[in-house]
């Protein structure tokens, strides 16, 4: 059975079921159907965070098709249940463009889903098009105020940095030229399309505490400099209550359910690669006021998601995590032990010898923030015993269980001694973690700590715009931000063709754009581009509908 025939044959509950599982009276439910429900943010109780356990779900530098971190924190979050621990699962919002395109939808797989999956993966409760919306209403504004003679801020369209966006993977849009076609057209100038995940209007959602929060943080968007160069941010194009008007909705997260019906909050979207890539703090706050654990996920390997997970996201939210289960597979231990994608599926225990050394380097990475971890062996059929035996041995010399976990072909059942080992682990561990970097550093030392600390590079080089870039930073002020590395999620470098544990590379530092209402900085390393394109065959062209609105080939 594909992962869309297990979900369509599973029972959808009443979403007003799933909510008496949290103490959530059904009355305060914002109803999307039978299956899908807004929250109201005031069922946030900061008193009761510091009693909820918070488990983070990371994985080891991913092969192509993913690792399967969001299948393993739903099937975590189903043996947790299954084990008498009250547990929500607190996901990302997929994107349209991975669904599209090559590796899919983000609901899970095999008997470890969210449902409903369909409308989670396309549509679901459209806040994927509110943040296009808002994001695409301050692009209006700003060529609008750049045509306007009567109420001109003299905007400089030279140095407008604020982009379009969409949510679909699109290379064709990555360089654009709007306002051709004479006077009446706007101002001809050069810019481009970003994919609605690595909007800033996502990473604000994501990072806000409330609606008010998410206006002001709006308010302080950076757009460029007047032609006597004064900065202009969105405040002073009068742009952010409308657009936290269309985020009204959106600002609150959606509660669904997985497959044997327990919780399940989905909110936000970043990608790791590009973006902060964690759900928002509004979601994971959410999930620990109404549940005893909570397990939640950061995209892509530990180096992009979960080190942003820290430095961004929890230390801007006063989170500390209690536990950190690292995904890893056999396939990906192949993969970079050198076997070529094609033949992963293969038994070769000499290339998961040789891929350890990613495993290992993710696990100091978790040591560095000093919160106990746990592997989780994602199980594929094809693993043999000797193969899985090389992880777990290579996971005992660091000093950390490895657990062979079989929730995709068993759902909860097949995760319970892995939610054993993370109950106790978390129920163990209640300290403050250690960041990466201080935020008082400069920007060059903070860039630099990530790139050696958590990549192992030997050095951090910077073009000529990127210095540039610094220079700016310096200027307005924005110093002391915290920084989100764009890079590949292929390797712990930033270039995707060094595999396993790379040495003695030099991270290039092509440009920093500036995310002063997310408040982050974005420095973007080698070839990454926040705007992906399709595959040469995408998973679009499996896509299909019958007349009786029946979907199939959506995974």
């Amino acid at each position: 059975m594909t992962d869309l025939d297990i979900a369509n044959a599973t029972t959808l509950r009443p979403i007003q079921e799933i909510s008496k599982k949290l103490n959530i009276p059904s009355d305060l439910l914002e109803l999307y159907g039978k299956g899908k429900a807004k929250l109201p943010l005031d069922l946030i109780d900061e008193s009761k965070l510091q009693n909820a356990k918070l488990v983070l779900v990371s994985a080891i530098s991913p092969t192509p098709a993913g690792e399967g971190k969001t299948t393993t924190s739903i099937g975590l979050t189903e043996g947790l249940n299954r084990i008498g621990k009250q547990t929500t699962v607190v996901l990302r919002e997929p994107s349209l463009g991975p669904v599209f395109g090559m590796k899919g939808g983000a609901t899970g797989g095999g008997y470890s889903q969210v449902i409903p999956m369909e409308d989670i993966n396309l549509h679901f409760t459209g806040d994927f098009s509110a943040i296009e919306r808002a994001h695409n209403l301050l692009s209006a504004l700003i060529d609008n105020n750049i045509q306007s003679k009567k109420r001109s801020l003299n905007i400089d369209p030279r140095t407008v940095s604020w982009k379009r966006v969409m949510d679909m993977n699109d290379r064709a849009l990555r360089k654009t030229v709007v306002g051709l076609g004479g006077a009446g057209m706007g101002i001809p100038r050069e810019t481009g399309f970003d994919i609605t995940a690595a909007s800033e209007i996502m990473a604000i959602l994501c990072l806000s505490k409330d609606l008010a929060d998410l206006k002001e943080r709006m308010g302080n968007i950076f757009i460029g400099y007047t032609f006597d160069k004064k900065p202009i941010c969105a405040r002073d194009l009068n742009a952010n209550g409308a657009m936290a008007a269309l985020m009204k909705d959106a600002v609150k997260p959606n509660l669904v359910q997985t497959l044997e019906g327990n919780p399940a909050i989905i909110h936000g979207g970043p990608f790791a690669n590009i973006a902060q890539g964690t759900n928002s703090v509004i979601a994971t706050k959410m999930g620990m006021s109404v549940s005893d654990y909570v397990i939640t996920e950061a995209g892509f390997g530990f180096d992009l998601g979960a080190e942003k997970f820290f430095d961004i996201k929890c230390r801007a939210a006063g989170l500390n995590p209690n536990a950190v289960v690292l995904v890893a597979t056999v396939r990906a231990l192949k993969y970079h032990g050198g076997k070529p994608v094609k033949e992963l599926n293969g038994p070769d225990p000499e290339a998961v010898r040789k891929g350890v050394v990613n495993l290992e380097k993710h696990l100091e990475n978790i040591a560095q923030f000093g919160v106990p971890a746990v592997v989780a062996i994602n199980k594929f059929t094809l693993d043999t015993q000797e193969e899985l035996d090389i992880i777990a041995e290579a996971c005992a010399a660091k000093g950390v269980k490895a657990v062979l976990s079989d929730h995709w072909g068993k759902g909860g059942e097949g995760a319970e001694e892995l939610a054993r080992h993370v109950a106790e682990l978390a129920d163990g561990f209640d300290e403050p973690f250690n960041p990466i970097y201080p935020l008082d550093e400069t920007v060059e030392n903070k860039i630099e700590m990530i790139a050696k600390r958590i990549y192992g590079a030997e050095a951090v080089d910077y073009t000529a715009k990127a210095k540039s870039d610094l220079k700016k930073i310096v200027d307005l002020g924005l110093t002391k931000l915290p920084i989100c590395i764009a890079k590949t999620q292929k390797s712990l470098s930033d270039n995707p063709a060094l595999i396993g544990r790379p040495k003695d590379f030099v991270v290039t530092v092509r440009e920093i754009e500036i995310a002063a209402g997310a408040g982050f900085l974005i420095p973007i390393t080698g070839e990454i581009m926040r705007m992906p394109g399709l595959p040469a065959t995408p998973a679009a062209e499996n896509i299909d509908i019958n007349a009786e609105g029946e979907i199939t080939g959506l995974f």
